[in-house]
């Protein structure tokens, strides 16, 4: 190739030497008449390809001379021999050769643009019209637009334009993710007639033929029953093939996959081929089923709170079953629930054993991190009737392990003071049971009775939470107390009715509940029923034995999705003792907050010659209240009647009515009820105005 190269520059060199042969005969004689150049002399011009010199010379040429600084340096170029050829140039230049002078020696400062007057570009404004879009693309296209978004400012055309282009991919996407793949979209702008600061844009888009599933295809493994993921993936011939319906199945797959026993099922790659002329597609799917398992053992890692025994306490699964990922979630937040974790989480693990059916054991992995499991609370509460309250309490919810708390409490009120002690054990060998034992003592002081009492109490209990509402909940227990009372001798006047006496008792109370409403705090549709009875025997000499119960209910029916009617009533009745032979602290009472708003505390039903309340033998209570809900307010006018009996069946003679009305501030932990509230046919002793505050509605 390198003579080849040779050869093609010598033949030029030949070449555009007898060109200017020819220019030089020209120039001193007449041109002849026949060709400048004839073929043989040209043939003759051609060096033949075996006479080209080899390309390596055999004498190397002599080095070039490098010159001084100081030198000289001449560039001569050789021009042909014409009269229109340009001079040599010769260029002196000695400062190119000058060594450069160090860095450190110059001063280098930010360049500083000319200082320009402020001035303000004129905006241009700009309004959108879009044609051809409906239902959520319309919605999702001005959440998403950069038109929008730019609340019809723009600095300039370009701008605009940029921002549509921006758009007609948006509306392309959308059109796809609905199903309609062959859409297109046309953007104009233009400007307002008389307006040079007014743009007009219009959208215009064509979305095209919708497309429409046509074969449906599933590739897995063998599932039982044998048609799981076809009947847990809701699509269908002829459906359209829109994005989110199609990701929405998808999900309902592995959602149903992971109740029915497949903890390690994934949903693979889908694959969906469009068809341009029947505007179809035929739908693939491919899932991984994993192994087909059962529930097996407990893990547990991190830092550790609860031992795989407890854990095992808290599920509601036996070893063996069926995997489903509910009950797992169910024990997820059973562990969250306890409140001594910062984070938890349960995680399926193979444990490499085999069910004689062929499934797996999976174990369940329960990654703990272990949080603060002491509190500190406080509450402040104001009533008629009851003045002022404040309480505090301090808890360790793990102080014996586990899940055993001991709780302390404080109370100071206008008319009550108390000191109590309390462990409780939740949880207690079965999930949502709770053992309890307790001591108190406190100081009561209302008109009805002054008493001072100390008690030792046990419970077993199993009761709703704001996290856990249960249908069905029951306590029972045993109460021993010793109260020391002021009280009125109904059968002395009234200027020697106060009298002094102690009492010795034992309860043994029990409640039985039904819950059939739709939330704890703030129920808005269903019902509730609840019984509570109480048998008491006397230890000493003084009381008499007797049983109180008392039956509960409410209703509760939503009218729209603002507006709720709430209905309460309450029966009582006290057996066994007359009025004067039962404590007073344990008599039944009317009146106040949770019972007839309007009326003192307790200020319903009999009273002796002083005017204050003796408590009865039965009682009758029934609420209405209209619960308006506007955002995070609401209003709630009322109704509420009721009295108590010295009989010990109630009569329904005398109710006693108040009216009012309440506020409520709506929280994610429940309502906060503010309610005011007038009695109507007063007594003297009965106030003009009541005022309640609590959380939760008041029934």
């Amino acid at each position: 190739m390198t003579g080849a190269r040779g050869g093609l520059v010598l033949c030029a060199v030949s070449l555009a030497a007898l060109l200017a042969g020819a220019v030089t005969a020209q120039e001193t004689q007449a041109p002849p008449t026949d060709d400048i150049v004839s073929d043989e002399a040209f043939d003759e011009a051609l060096p033949t390809l075996d006479k080209i010199p080899d390309a390596t010379p055999e004498t190397p040429a002599p080095p070039v001379e490098t010159p001084t600084p100081d030198a000289t340096v001449t560039v001569t170029e050789t021009a042909p021999n014409r009269a229109d050829a340009l001079p040599a140039v010769t260029v002196d230049d000695q400062e190119l050769e000058a060594p450069l002078p160090a860095l450190e020696g110059y001063d280098v400062q930010p360049f500083q643009a000319a200082a320009e007057p402020d001035r303000d570009l004129p905006e241009i404004r700009y309004t959108l019209q879009v044609d051809g879009l409906w239902g959520r693309m319309k919605d999702r296209f001005k959440d998403l637009s950069a038109l929008e978004d730019g609340d019809g400012k723009a600095a300039n055309t370009a701008m605009i334009r940029a921002r549509a282009n921006e758009d007609e991919a948006l509306i392309l996407r959308l059109l796809k993710s609905e199903g309609y793949f062959d859409g297109s979209v046309m953007t104009t702008l233009a400007p307002v007639t008389g307006q040079p600061d007014q743009t007009r844009v219009a959208i215009t888009v064509t979305p095209g033929n919708l497309y429409r599933l046509n074969a449906i295809d599933i590739a897995a493994q063998p599932t039982a029953p044998p048609d799981l993921i076809r009947n847990s993936l809701p699509l269908k011939k002829d459906d359209g093939i829109v994005a989110d319906t199609v990701l929405a199945a998808e999900a309902n797959v592995s959602l149903e996959m992971q109740r029915n026993g497949y903890p390690f099922a994934k949903i693979g790659a889908r694959d969906i081929a469009l068809e341009d002329l029947t505007h179809t597609g035929d739908y693939k799917l491919n899932v991984d089923t994993g192994d087909r398992s059962r529930f097996g053992g407990f893990r547990s890692d991190g830092d550790i709170v609860f031992q795989p025994d407890h854990v095992e306490v808290l599920t509601r699964f036996e070893r063996g079953e069926l995997y489903d990922n509910r009950k797992v979630d169910d024990l997820r937040e059973a562990l969250v629930a306890t409140g001594l974790f910062s984070s938890v989480g349960v995680e399926p693990v193979l444990s490499g054993e085999k069910a004689p059916d062929g499934t797996s054991y999976v174990d369940l992995l329960v990654h703990q991190q272990k949080g603060p499991s002491r509190t500190l609370s406080a509450e402040v509460g104001f009533s008629t009737g009851e003045g002022f309250q404040a309480s505090a309490s301090w808890t360790d919810r793990n102080r014996f392990p586990p899940e055993g708390a001991v709780i302390y409490t404080g109370v100071i009120g206008t008319q009550e003071q108390s000191l109590s002690a309390t462990f409780r054990r939740s949880n207690d060998k079965r999930r949502d049971r709770s053992t309890q034992f307790g001591l108190s003592a406190a100081h009561n002081v209302y008109d009805a009775y002054d008493a001072n009492t100390a008690a030792l109490t046990w419970s077993r209990s199993r009761v709703s939470t704001p996290l856990w509402q249960k249908v069905w909940t029951w306590s029972y227990g045993a109460e021993i107390l010793a109260t020391q009372e002021i009280s009125t001798d109904l059968s002395r006047p009234a200027t020697n009715s106060n009298i002094r006496e102690v009492f010795y008792l034992a309860d043994l109370p029990i409640r039985i509940g039904y819950d059939r409403s739709d939330d704890l705090l703030n129920p808005t549709t269903g019902f509730r029923l609840g019984i509570q009875t109480t048998p008491e025997v006397n230890l000493g000499d003084t009381g008499a034995p007797n049983v109180k119960t008392l039956l509960d209910g409410s209703y509760y029916r939503a009218i729209n999705d603002k507006m709720v009617i709430a209905s309460r009533v309450r029966l009582g009745t006290q057996l066994g003792a007359q009025l004067d032979q039962i404590a007073p602290s344990r008599r039944i009472y009317a009146g106040g907050g949770g019972s007839v708003r309007g009326f003192a505390f307790q200020g319903l039903g009999p009273v002796d010659a002083d005017g204050d309340p003796t408590g009865g033998l039965s009682v009758f209570e029934a609420s209405v209240e209209l619960r308006y809900r506007l955002g995070d307010l609401g209003i709630v006018p009322f109704i509420d009647i009721g009295q108590a009996y010295p009989e010990d069946m109630p009569t329904f003679s005398d109710l006693r009515v108040g009216i009012g009305v309440g506020a409520r501030l709506y929280t994610n932990f429940g309502p906060i009820r503010i309610d005011v509230a007038i009695p109507l046919s007063r007594r003297d002793n009965d106030p003009q105005v009541a005022l309640y505050v609590g959380i939760g509605q008041a029934f």
